[in-house]
């Protein structure tokens, strides 16, 4: 019922808005950018909202976040309004559109917002190209193309901007609020054992073993995981020898613990993104993923970052990004029905993760 009220919404105000004859608006005051994302590929719009802002830098920017994610943005990184949406929300659709007219709206993803931008009144839709089906494309001012070479997703973001190179510096998103946690004693290495798929599981010994190796660099191990990965650490710290916060931090608080940390080691999740923001040197586990996507790239290019990916594995051969086939890309998206077990993920072995670990440690900030 709320999916059916939400386009009963939508569509009418899409239809009366549209206009038949749209041209860019050569002055652009207000910007939308709207998307249902979750918090990894959110975060990576942070490369977009860096190049708005410099090439408009008086403008108003709403900028669509989950409700979940909203703490983060309580500072207004970049001057951005964070604006609650959640699709199958009616109230939060209907606040959005209620927010227009835009000069400008930009569409990441999945290209049926650009139906939304249009009901909120937006004078101009920009989109990437060929999302499917493709009446989703139809309500698109403008289609940038995707590029044809490799590239970083946060970098692909940006382009829907306009042209740039900027980089990201920490000063633009201010450290969001936090009630107060019992934190560590540093020096520390927060190990974030979790991932969305248990296809992004390291094998539990090897973590423990990491913690052991780290403890020789000087470096004491926090575990981390989020509320319904705890169990994990009952089977790689069973004699919880070592400190765990995991399940017990919010997102402010867990930003909060990253930017303290000397060292994040995690799998392929949208807290490796949340460092990026806090600047802590990070080592990334790539299995099914793809470190070209959604490593640093140019953006975070100052990020002490390393990936820890064994290269070109075979059955990291699927080339679809939200529903695009690109040439380029190489990544595996397949579900536990038909991987019994996370081959690329117990491929990494101790020795690389230890020389990624070095590198990000001994590299000068």
């Amino acid at each position: 019922m709320s999916r059916l009220a939400t386009r009963l919404h939508v569509l009418p105000r899409a239809l009366l808005r549209g206009g038949a004859r749209r041209v860019r608006p050569t002055e652009v005051k207000r910007i939308l950018v709207v998307h249902d994302l979750l918090l990894g590929d959110t975060l990576m719009l942070t490369a977009l909202l860096a190049r708005l802002r410099r090439l408009h830098p008086r403008a108003a920017i709403d900028f669509t976040v989950a409700p979940a994610f909203l703490p983060l943005y309580a500072q207004r990184p970049y001057g951005i309004d964070a604006v609650p949406f959640e699709p199958h929300q009616p109230g939060l659709t209907r606040a959005l559109t209620r927010r227009g007219p835009y000069d400008l709206a930009l569409v990441p993803g999945d290209n049926r917002f650009c139906v939304l931008a249009r009901a909120a009144a937006a004078r101009w839709v920009v989109a990437l190209v060929n999302d499917t089906p493709g009446w989703k494309n139809r309500a698109a001012d403008a289609l940038l193309p995707w590029p044809s070479t490799s590239a970083n997703l946060a970098d692909i973001f940006a382009s829907l901007g306009g042209e740039g190179s900027e980089a990201y510096d920490p000063a633009q998103w201010p450290a969001p609020p936090y009630a107060a946690f019992e934190r560590p004693t540093a020096p520390y290495a927060v190990l974030h054992v979790g991932a969305g798929s248990v296809l992004r599981h390291w094998p539990a010994e090897r973590w423990l073993a990491l913690a052991d190796h780290l403890a020789t660099r000087g470096l004491a191990a926090v575990w981390s995981a989020g509320p319904q990965e705890t169990h994990l650490l009952e089977s790689i710290d069973p004699q919880r020898r070592y400190a765990s916060l995991a399940g017990r931090l919010d997102l402010t608080q867990l930003w909060h613990l990253l930017a303290g940390a000397s060292l994040l080691v995690v799998p392929d999740t949208g807290i490796s993104h949340l460092a990026k923001l806090t600047a802590t040197p990070t080592v990334c586990l790539y299995g099914p993923g793809s470190d070209v996507l959604f490593g640093a790239g140019r953006f975070w290019r100052a990020h002490r970052f390393a990936a820890a990916i064994v290269a070109d594995f075979p059955c990291r051969d699927q080339k679809s990004l939200f529903k695009r086939e690109l040439e380029w890309v190489r990544r595996c998206q397949r579900g536990t029905d038909r991987c019994a077990a996370p081959a690329c993920m117990h491929a990494l072995g101790l020795e690389q993760v230890y020389a990624a670990c070095a590198r990000v440690l001994d590299a000068r900030a």
